[in-house]
């Protein structure tokens, strides 16, 4: 990150991304302030953080404007991120509505760079692998909602070509701190738990849907390296690989030392994603960015000798 920012407005910093890049930023000198609701993140994950914690709803402006004070960047993380709410209202004012709100908080305070969490579920069952220029045909509202952010932060740059806006289409993020998510962690914690706890691990049949899983401190690199761009775009933030369920269970057994077999099931919804790949090509190119950890580094980084980690998943 150079230069060093001097203070930066992290929304959604009491979650999961959110709170992972709040510290990084702090641990880089950066004075940070958080904006999280709580409505799904959590103060454990802000214990270690010495920074100051706004607890407002994005959609309520009124709660939050007056508080934030003169930021030299904001990296937007707060979201809906359960891809199995279904109100769509609810869906499009935390995750569209609360956007606006925030890009007219950064263009009338002089703020000039803003990074904001999009995503792959922008694609739908796309192409394989997934490109910037293809065609985007989300399968819920929360993938509708991601697409209508972009088209949003699309307008608020033509009108303000001086407000660089970068939109990282994350992939699927797996890391410390996820825990607090429920039902919309990863399937990489919610294997390892079952696993841990002694349970054969519940994959959908037959455990051949793949995913391009990407470790959390990469899409923390990935936003410092956003933060840096003179223009505005919409990037991939992934791998450009791919790893199946049975091989996570895989992983996972070598770290616990374990031999459980999957148990299959049939799957229950009919907008679910059986693959996902990203193109990593965009993202190289115009941010510089690209992945560090492979799944098996970024598990055992996750879970391997590190008791804390192990515990707080469980």
């Amino acid at each position: 990150m150079k230069p060093t920012l001097k203070r930066a407005l992290v929304t959604g910093g009491a979650g999961f991304i959110g709170s992972n890049l709040a510290l990084t930023l702090r641990d880089a000198g950066t004075e940070v302030v958080v904006i999280d609701d709580f409505s799904a993140g959590h103060f454990k994950n802000l214990v270690d953080f010495d920074g100051d914690v706004i607890a407002a709803d994005l959609v309520d402006a009124g709660a939050w404007v007056d508080r934030v004070g003169a930021v030299d960047a904001i990296f937007h993380q707060a979201a809906i991120t359960d891809t199995t709410v279904t109100d769509q209202k609810r869906m499009m004012e935390v995750n569209v509505e609360a956007f606006r709100n925030l890009l007219t908080f950064a263009v009338a305070g002089g703020v000039k760079r803003v990074v904001y969490a999009s995503s792959a579920g922008t694609y739908g069952a796309g192409r394989i692998p997934m490109k910037e220029t293809d065609a985007t045909e989300p399968m819920n509202v929360y993938g509708f909602s991601k697409k209508v952010m972009e088209a949003t932060a699309r307008e608020f740059h033509r009108l303000e070509p001086g407000l660089a806006l970068v939109g990282l289409r994350y992939f699927n993020v797996y890391g410390p701190r996820e825990s607090y998510k429920g039902s919309a962690r990863s399937m990489i914690l919610q294997l390892y738990q079952q696993m841990r706890s002694g349970k054969r691990p519940r994959v959908f049949k037959h455990g051949e849907q793949f995913r391009d899983f990407i470790y959390v401190k990469d899409v923390v690199a990935a936003n410092l390296k956003a933060v840096e761009a003179d223009s505005s775009g919409v990037y991939n933030v992934c791998t450009g690989k791919t790893t199946d369920f049975n091989s996570v269970i895989t992983e996972l057994n070598q770290v616990l030392g374990t031999e459980f077999e999957p148990e299959y099931f049939e799957n229950p919804y009919s907008f679910y994603q059986n693959e996902t790949k990203g193109d990593p090509e965009a993202a190289a190119n115009g941010i510089g960015f690209t992945a560090r950890f492979s799944v098996a580094e970024g598990i055992r980084d996750y879970f391997g000798g590190k008791p804390e980690l192990a515990a707080q998943a469980a």
